[in-house]
């Protein structure tokens, strides 16, 4: 049995073994996983029911061919709350409207965070409650993509999807809290890069998503390592199990039962 010493040690030792790993590296070793895999690999290492989003935080759009919805990335977080300074407007004259809206955009509900957007970084969004608001659209989803973002996970508020979707961007959310209206008015930027929370689950920066038809887990980074070993193991199986299946039916192979070696 270990002591408390010991136990501290072991953790302390894990700490410091995930602070050296880097987010390329993270994403490399999850790479390939599915939700499922990675969700059996969580109750490998006792984080059972741990990080599966609510099943509402679905693909806005699926690649049956290729997967290109699916995605593996490194947590950035961005918080978004209803606005309490309701704007008394009225009818005013149009260029009055646009400078109004343009200094919400600019001081309240902004994007400071576009700079610090990293390659592999998926942009979690915690928007929930702020009604009808798009807080993502074809515009600025494309900007994050182009500093290296591979997708987007999001409470809601998203708009112009038909686009998002022509444009190929990993979208997860709820699809029915989707928003149609600009953020001047509606809604705040609170925080980023600080813990949110976003479809029942407790999301810090730099934990590890893992999104595809399945929905979306989130693996802490504290436990990614382990999680990441017990996860491809069950990959393996089952791959390998299927594989099997393919052969005895006649079936022709793909990426699905297919190791990247073969």
């Amino acid at each position: 049995m270990l002591t408390l010493l010991a136990f501290l040690n072991v953790g302390f030792l894990q700490a410091q073994q995930q602070q050296e790993v880097t987010n390329e590296q993270l994403i490399g070793l999850y790479e390939g996983l599915r939700v499922a895999d990675v969700s059996d690999g969580m109750d490998m290492v006792g984080l059972m029911d741990v990080g599966l989003m609510d099943p509402k935080i679905s693909p806005l759009w699926k690649d049956i061919e290729n997967f290109e919805h699916q995605m593996v990335g490194i947590a950035f977080t961005v918080r978004y709350v209803p606005t309490n300074r309701v704007p008394s407007l009225g009818e005013v004259p149009r260029e009055e409207y646009t400078n109004f809206r343009d200094q919400w955009y600019t001081h309240l509900s902004a994007e400071p965070f576009i700079e610090e957007i990293r390659p592999g970084d998926v942009i979690v969004i915690d928007n929930a409650d702020d009604g009808d608001t798009g807080s993502t659209g074809s515009n600025n989803s494309m900007i994050w993509k182009s500093k290296g973002a591979v997708g987007i996970v999001s409470a809601g508020g998203v708009r112009d999807t038909d686009e998002i979707i022509k444009q190929g961007i990993p979208v997860y959310m709820d699809y029915f809290k989707r928003g149609r209206g600009i953020r001047p008015g509606r809604n705040e930027l609170e925080s980023y890069n600080k813990p949110v929370v976003v479809g029942g689950v407790y999301i810090h920066p730099g934990d590890v998503i893992v999104a595809d038809g399945d929905g979306v887990i989130v693996v802490p980074r504290a436990r990614a390592l382990e999680v990441a070993d017990a996860a491809r193991e069950e990959k393996n199986i089952d791959m390998a199990a299927r594989k099997k299946l393919y052969e005895e039916l006649g079936l022709p192979m793909d990426f699905t039962v297919e190791e990247e070696n073969e």
